[in-house]
């Protein structure tokens, strides 16, 4: 199992859904993030024949234009979640949690936290406001210092791991939560958290200074191939409809499989159980229309 297939809990919430404890090895390689590349990250290595397992149709069509081939779509572990944690019948929601982009531990941010504070308050007006940052940007008391004092709660869901050591297994389980406890999701840039938000039934909204992401990968395009990508997206308000849309074509809502038919494509047939027959596997096909 390649150690990204553990990145935010996924592996376990894939096995959690198949009624299993623990996530066996997965056979292939499991798309862990939101993008609008190929679906992993920039100079991932592949063995050949492995299939890449992504979250939707459209990743796959990105990856096909690419020129890779080996996709597998299979819906994102984020859907499967839904259908694990079930919303609570009684669930207010109340003020806006943001989601500032972030780097990683190999790559860091480069922004002014308290201008984008000021603008977050700025548009969102007088209420609770939730700063949910990413573990590195946490850890570091100057930035969480910015937010609080400006009168935000600072959060962060925990970490991914790397190299199968370190990871929170319940991130998505702590985003899952909070998500469902504010009507608003905004960032600075698209990303999963906005599609997560928007498939929960919240207000997402893009807006503010987009900041700079140290020797990013110009392959990536930027800001500017994801306001191509998805120019609706791009504004401070997004209708519901159109937010809904987007998500559960990019999050893969309509296309998850059944326990067995999960487990077949991961590679899991010996630890699940199921009368239902086993079908081959949904493989993605080039396609000619247009991207995303």
């Amino acid at each position: 199992m390649h150690h990204a297939n553990h990145f935010y809990g996924h592996a376990q919430i894939l096995a959690r859904y198949c009624g299993l404890a623990e996530a066996p090895t997965i056979w292939g390689y499991l798309q862990h993030g939101w993008n609008t590349h190929d679906g992993f990250a920039v100079g991932h290595d592949f063995v050949p024949g492995r299939p890449k397992l992504v979250w939707s149709e459209a990743v796959a069509r990105r990856g096909w234009a690419l020129g890779l081939r080996d996709y597998v779509v299979i819906g994102s572990p984020w859907a499967y979640l839904l259908t694990v944690v079930p919303e609570p019948a009684d669930s207010p929601r109340e003020g806006t949690i943001v989601y500032p982009f972030h780097g990683w531990e190999g790559q860091q941010i480069v922004g002014d936290h308290a201008a984008y504070a000021d603008q977050v308050r700025e548009r969102e007006g007088d209420v609770p406001l939730t700063m949910c940052l990413y573990w590195n940007d946490f850890e570091q008391p100057q930035i969480r210092r910015t937010y609080e004092e400006k009168g935000f709660r600072v959060i962060t869901h925990g970490r991914r791991g790397h190299m199968y050591t370190g990871g929170d297994v319940d991130f998505l389980d702590h985003q899952l939560t909070e998500l469902r406890r504010h009507r608003r999701v905004v960032s600075n840039r698209m990303g999963s958290a906005l599609l997560y938000g928007a498939s929960v039934g919240a207000e997402v909204g893009v807006y503010g200074d987009p900041m700079v992401l140290e020797n990013d990968h110009a392959v990536l395009g930027g800001t500017a191939r994801q306001e191509r990508l998805l120019p609706q997206m791009h504004q401070d308000a997004v209708p519901a409809e159109v937010a809904a849309g987007v998500a559960a074509r990019e999050l893969g809502l309509d296309e998850t499989l059944p326990p067995r038919m999960l487990a077949h494509a991961l590679g899991w047939d010996d630890g699940v159980s199921s009368g239902d027959p086993v079908p081959q596997e949904r493989r993605s096909t080039p396609a000619t229309q247009e991207l995303g």
